[in-house]
């Protein structure tokens, strides 16, 4: 049944470029909880100067190793071959910068989301705008690079994201999904195109210095769920299979970034919904029922992939420095002649934990690989800080990392807290809550919310942009997209499993113990950017 599907094109294909892997997940189209293959690539991005950057490159190099993975899951479980696919959908890191000239060459290296230079840039613009504009938004950087007189400003045609750079590349196509171009500049009410009056206030505020008439000349096209967003070309075909067996023709949904395909995948995109997300950053999206009442630098609203708003608090770091610890124990064993594999060093790390004290035993860990601007960092120094009394444990020390990497999550959170932003349904995605009942439970205490883990929650990202991409194939074939809530409730998560955790009242006071002193050693986190 499933070859069938397969051969037939009954399928829907998603590829998500996510800050450490590069992943593929092949459904089926009609029952899109129903995951067929996958496949991934693993790469890293890397700092060149003051940014984080990833050549293009190895971006195609990344997504041809993990299609070709995917093809070869598809042989060796249904034992056909991966010829075409019924929906395609691409997402990749929000926001960041990619600026092209009319020849739809880079103008200068890719700036992610992880690039902390642009705090000029976006002060101005929040003043300017009468909104919030991140250090990590696309027109932050743009500004910045206004604001800095670099000369390929001079030469910009087009700026977008990276997953509307590899939609582009392989239909031809200058489009973007709601949820990603929310993270470019600012939508509108209705989230179906940007807010043209703040479009006109950055016109006047650039004044002669952009080298088209609007900055809407040089944005993507913003298109919602379900609306069709172009076909995949031949010459798009054979980017992603050099082999030339994918055939084109595959209709193609609007791309998305990694938060809006987290919401798909964690079904959060109604009202009092929201999600978290975990892995090299982690953020938690919050759909609102009515607009902030005030500005708030902690809090960003974008949008969901259907264009709804949400508050979205960001954090630049995740779990890179646990993967870090996580390694250290890992060459241990190796040393010591007992060499065991890495999912079973970060399960015996993470049940470690829970043997930990409820406030970490006095450990503080800072997670800051990179600048953290919730906590008012520009730049990142990963810091374990203890005081001569702590209780210097095992337990204590993973219990301090993971409540660490909640740390700026929860300084933001509590912001919403401020705003009286309920929620209903809090759920969580990520490789960190792969150790069933760990990190969930943690959160839980974080928020002082219940936290729920859905049995996708492994395959994050790139299950919901195929999910996404399923959606928009029924609305084409049905005449009209359904909304998505219902879509997702009755095709993607009808009868699927999750876990939920209640707060433990023991963590709750741990965690705002911890998050107290964290707020205290903020000091020393700035120093050590000072000094080193």
């Amino acid at each position: 049944m499933s070859a069938d599907a397969i051969e037939a094109g009954r399928t829907a294909l998603g590829i998500e470029l996510g800050s450490t892997r590069i992943k593929a997940c092949l459904v089926d189209a009609d029952a899109p909880a129903r995951v067929l293959a996958v496949g991934a690539h693993a790469w890293e991005s890397r700092l060149e100067g003051r940014i984080w950057t990833y050549a293009l490159e190895d971006v195609w190099a990344g997504l041809r190793a993990a299609y070709a993975d995917l093809a070869a899951d598809v042989a060796a479980r249904h034992g056909t071959a991966l010829r075409t696919v019924g929906a395609l959908g691409v997402s990749g890191m929000m926001h960041g910068y990619l600026a092209f000239d009319d020849a739809g060459e880079l103008l200068t290296p890719f700036r992610t989301w992880r690039t902390t230079t642009t705090g000029k840039a976006a002060a101005e613009l929040t003043e300017a705008l009468g909104t919030n504009i991140p250090l990590r938004w696309s027109i932050a950087h743009l500004h910045q690079a206004v604001l800095d007189e670099e000369q390929h400003v001079r030469r910009v045609r087009s700026i977008t994201t990276l997953a509307g750079y590899v939609h582009r590349a392989i239909t031809g196509r200058a489009v973007l999904g709601a949820g990603d171009a929310s993270g470019m500049f600012p939508l509108g009410a209705d989230g179906a195109d940007y807010d043209r009056e703040r479009i006109a206030r950055y016109d006047a505020l650039a004044g002669e210095r952009l080298p088209v008439a609007s900055v809407a000349d040089l944005l993507p096209t913003v298109l919602r769920a379900g609306e069709p967003a172009g076909a995949l070309t031949p010459e798009g075909a054979l980017l992603l299979d050099p082999s030339g067996a994918l055939q084109p023709g595959a209709p193609l949904c609007p791309p998305e970034g990694d938060a809006g395909t987290g919401m798909v995948a964690t079904n959060a995109v109604a009202p009092r919904t929201g999600n978290v997300s975990a892995g090299t950053s982690i953020f938690a999206m919050v759909v609102l029922e009515r607009p902030l009442e005030r500005v708030h630098p902690e809090l960003d609203v974008v949008a969901t992939p259907a264009g709804d708003a949400v508050a979205m608090v960001h954090c630049n770091n995740g779990a890179s420095e646990l993967a870090a610890w996580a390694q250290l124990f890992t060459r241990f064993a190796v040393a010591a002649g007992a060499p065991v594999s890495d999912d079973a060093v970060f399960e015996t790390l993470f049940r470690e934990a829970l043997h930990g004290e409820a406030d970490a035993g006095g450990l503080l860990a800072y997670n800051h690989v990179a600048g953290e601007p919730i906590a008012g960092l520009t730049e990142g120094r990963p810091l374990l800080v203890r005081s001569p009394d702590s209780r210097f444990t095992l337990g204590n020390l993973m219990r301090a990392h993971l409540y660490g990497a909640f740390g700026a999550l929860a300084l933001g959170m509590r912001v919403l807290d401020d705003e009286g932003v309920r929620l209903e349904r809090m759920f969580a995605h990520g490789g960190m809550f792969r150790t069933a009942g760990v990190a969930q439970r943690f959160l839980a205490g974080a928020l002082g919310a219940p936290v729920s883990v859905g049995e996708t929650a492994s395959e994050g990202g790139a299950w919901g942009i195929a999910v996404l991409a399923a959606f928009a194939r029924s609305a084409a074939r049905e005449g009209a997209a359904p909304e998505l809530g219902a879509y997702l409730a009755d095709r993607a998560f009808a009868g699927a499993a999750q876990s939920t955790v209640d707060p433990d009242p023991e963590d709750v006071a741990g965690f705002a113990a911890y998050l107290e002193r964290y707020r205290a050693g903020l000091a020393i986190e700035a120093a050590a950017v000072d000094a080193l």
